[in-house]
């Protein structure tokens, strides 16, 4: 039996047309969980089975990516931010907590800046800086030594390479950079091969779009209870992480070290400590 035939599975219809699956286990107070980029809901897969015997734990393939179709439009974020509120209207679902893991921590944050608090209770944040690509208008003194991640150029020759010929040995290279050595050959494999279900044209629309936005003007009016998990040994300057815990009234952080396999795919590489930080935050 495979992973994603030991969870329930089913598909929303979007107001654009498009079809989108999800996966689902258990039940109680809803944890939804948003991939990030190019990623897909079965990456969460220690999640549903670990979190499913207290909470109805579900994950869904955001436009374009895993199972879901694949439409030639959508893939900016405020679209991500609406199919993120037409899925919680067509599940039904109040009192959320919204996980995201990387872009899809940035799709939340769109969602908030767009519909507040609608059927949402809190947010847990896995990875993900509040911009990449630094803004002249936007320099921060404060920011106590976390830069911008990739410089406009350098993002401009990834997204190229992303969208050509060897795009998929380009998406194979940038996630070698996300794991830790530890990673068993096969897992690794299977991460490629998830992300490859992205056709890589519409994987690179989306990472400029993503990379290229900036949300230090949203993040602070966030007003509900947050948890940010950062992997210290992550891609991720670990520093971005404690400006928007400190930007979040009453927010919490955690590091997953080095030792603990703190990179960007701790939820993959270390999911029991994972589950117990999302199992302590939903109480």
């Amino acid at each position: 039996m495979s992973a994603s035939s030991a969870f329930k599975s089913g598909q929303v219809a979007l107001s654009d047309g498009v079809r989108l699956s999800y996966i689902e286990a258990g039940s109680g107070k809803p944890l939804v969980m948003v991939p990030g980029w190019s990623q897909t809901a079965i990456e969460f897969k220690h999640q549903l089975s670990g979190l499913s015997r207290r909470y109805r734990v579900i994950a869904f393939d955001p436009r374009g990516q895993g199972e879901s179709e694949k439409p030639d439009h959508g893939y900016h974020l405020s679209r991500l931010a609406i199919d993120l509120r037409e899925v919680l209207d067509a599940l039904a679902l109040d009192d959320v907590t919204l996980l995201g893991h990387s872009l899809g921590a940035t799709t939340i944050w769109c969602f908030w800046d767009m519909f507040g608090a609608y059927r949402t209770s809190s947010f847990i944040f896995v990875d993900q800086p509040p911009f990449f690509v630094e803004r002249p208008y936007a320099v921060d003194p404060a920011w106590q030594g976390a830069p911008a991640s990739v410089a406009l150029d350098e993002l401009r020759q990834a997204v190229r390479d992303l969208a050509g010929p060897n795009g998929a040995a380009v998406t194979r290279t940038m996630l070698a950079a996300m794991v830790s050595p530890q990673m068993p050959a096969r897992e690794f494999d299977w991460l490629v091969e998830m992300n490859l279900r992205m056709p890589r044209r519409y994987a690179a629309r989306m990472l400029y779009n993503g990379a290229t936005s900036d949300w230090r003007d949203t993040i602070p009016r966030i007003a509900l209870p947050t948890l940010i998990v950062s992997g210290r040994a992550s891609h991720i300057p670990w520093q971005s992480q404690v400006w928007i815990h400190q930007q979040i009234s009453g927010s919490k952080i955690v590091f997953m070290e080095a030792t603990e396999r703190g990179r960007h795919f701790m939820f993959l590489e270390n999911p029991d400590r994972f589950n117990q930080l999302i199992a302590d935050h939903l109480g």
